[in-house]
């Protein structure tokens, strides 16, 4: 299991921040590491990407970006009013596979939720992931809500044949109400699928030596050695 994907539940649920912990806990653990965000929207040609945010918290400089659009929009979407190309989920396969060959854990990060069409012929993560064969890791929010879309998320990951390796909590607050506390129990009973760990919210605001740091100590420490030592 060399290649992860990691998805959302929607947007804005800490996507990039767990994707950068993933990566600095890899580091950590002595991997060396590659990140592929295939498809940037909302940022102008020039300006700091997510990618940025995962270099500056993580420290991995082996990044991929294959299209940006200047929308906040589905990357299909956002292609199509800018008239720039569309992705192709072939081009993204062969990237990835590429940095899968020169390193020991290569992240792939989604658009959005797990649906999105990322590009041309309408293809998602879904569609990435199973050419690949790589399983995924859910990004969730904490609060009221999130039962449903994890749900639907990991079904949907199901119904295409595609692995779940956990869920992750994308921001835990500092003073968990009722609805955060009742969820860490109720999403593994709905979903079937362990929450295998939780950012704290406000790690991405964190330098990046304490980032690093703390990374591992966000995720279960079980599932990630089986995870790293698997690769």
């Amino acid at each position: 299991m060399s290649i992860l994907v990691v998805t959302g539940t929607s947007t804005d649920v800490g996507k990039t921040v767990v994707t950068a912990a993933l990566a600095a806990a890899a580091r950590e653990a002595g991997l060396s590491v590659a990140v592929c965000k295939p498809a940037q929207t909302g940022v102008a040609p020039g300006e700091p990407g997510d990618l940025a945010e995962v270099t500056r918290l993580s420290g991995v400089t082996a990044v991929v970006e294959l299209a940006r659009y200047p929308e906040p929009l589905a990357p299909d979407t956002a292609a199509r009013r800018s008239g720039l190309p569309m992705l192709r989920c072939a081009d993204v396969v062969e990237t990835v596979r590429a940095l899968d060959d020169g390193h020991d854990l290569v992240l792939v990060e989604g658009a959005g939720g797990l649906l999105v069409r990322l590009g041309a012929e309408g293809f998602t993560l879904v569609d990435l992931a199973r050419a690949l064969d790589a399983p995924a890791v859910v990004v969730a929010a904490a609060g009221l809500g999130t039962l449903n879309h994890t749900e639907l998320t990991i079904r949907a990951l199901s119904a295409a044949g595609l692995a779940c390796a956990g869920t992750v909590i994308g921001s835990w607050p500092d003073e968990p109400g009722l609805a955060e506390r009742c969820n860490l129990d109720d999403l593994p009973a709905v979903t079937g699928v362990d929450v295998v760990g939780s950012v704290p919210a406000g790690s991405g605001r964190l330098a990046s030596a304490s980032f690093g740091a703390a990374a591992s100590t966000w995720f279960d420490s079980t599932w990630l050695k089986s995870t790293l030592t698997r690769l």
